[in-house]
């Protein structure tokens, strides 16, 4: 599994590229704001940074208890959203933000040790993740349901929907595919104003939705 991050770095080069877009519109006649490395990397630093993103199945975290080196472990959580933890046992950790898993495993801790100090870090994130960021009202990281697709609409909505200076007709999704790092534009209009569902095309694991601001 590809570390989330390095693949966004080394696709960033290209959205600075607007000839190299791929698009699931009409063909647009009017230019594009161009969307920087920066905004993309800020966005994604922001979410991990808040409470906003989840512990998932399939995210690869690390956990050290201060003053405690003999208990460090670099763990997958699996499939039913549990980790097994010296001392404690099985674990569940998933849908808890990463601040609310360590104040639970250190509850879980006292048991047996005075005080324990629990950090976590995730160090690779699960590979049904995908991120919504830019001019949305709660920029996140959110999961792909287990058995179901997640459109773009669907992933915008989830987090809010817009906001008031929102370029809709704009929206960016940024993917890997087969080797290579491409920019789908997916014009939202189309599909909620013209009821053109073919537009709102489904997402894939690692994706970046990025939604600009309009230029007034």
């Amino acid at each position: 599994m590809k570390n989330l991050t390095s693949l966004i770095l080394s696709g960033m080069s290209l959205l600075l590229v607007a000839c190299s877009t791929a698009s699931v519109t009409a063909p647009t006649h009017t230019a594009q704001k161009s969307i920087s490395q920066q905004e993309v990397l800020q966005g994604i630093a922001q979410v991990r940074s808040s409470q906003t993103y989840k512990l998932q199945p399939g995210d690869l975290i690390n956990i050290q208890v201060f003053r405690e080196d003999s208990m460090e472990r670099t763990l997958r959580i699996s499939g039913n959203g549990s980790i097994t933890f010296p001392l404690v046992g099985i674990v569940q950790v998933a849908g808890l933000s990463q601040q609310e898993a360590e104040d639970h495993l250190a509850s879980r801790l006292r048991e047996f040790l005075r005080n324990p100090q629990v950090s976590m870090l995730v160090k690779e994130y699960g590979n049904k993740t995908v991120y919504v960021l830019g001019q949305v009202q709660k920029p996140a990281a959110i999961q792909i349901p287990p058995e179901k697709q997640l459109t773009v609409l669907e992933a915008i909505t989830s987090v809010g929907g817009f906001t008031e200076v929102a370029n809709i007709s704009k929206v960016r999704v940024l993917r890997m595919e087969n080797g290579k790092q491409i920019a789908i534009d997916v014009d939202i209009s189309q599909i909620t104003k013209q009821g053109n569902k073919s537009m709102d095309i489904a997402l894939n694991p690692g994706d970046v939705v990025f939604v600009p601001q309009s230029i007034f």
